[in-house]
């Protein structure tokens, strides 16, 4: 890359939790250090637990990262 361009990395999670306060505080805090939502949040019924499953897909631009396979994206 040269000196002259910007290193920026789109970080994307998919979060997943049963429908309850726990969830939104997940979603919350994740809010808070700057993801993004993206996209509409999503439900399905886990039969065998008997639960609702929530699910939402988060991003992050990160600037001065390269992807890493190994780059931990809860620590973004």
């Amino acid at each position: 890359m040269s000196d002259n361009q910007h290193e920026r990395l789109t970080a994307y999670r998919y979060l997943t939790g049963p429908d309850d306060v726990s969830f939104c505080h997940r979603v919350t805090q994740a809010l808070s250090q700057g993801w993004s939502l993206y996209g509409s949040p999503t439900l399905t019924f886990d039969p065998e637990r008997g639960k609702v499953i929530c699910g939402q897909a988060i991003t992050k631009d990160v600037d001065g990262v390269e992807y890493d396979a190994d780059l931990k994206l809860s620590e973004l």
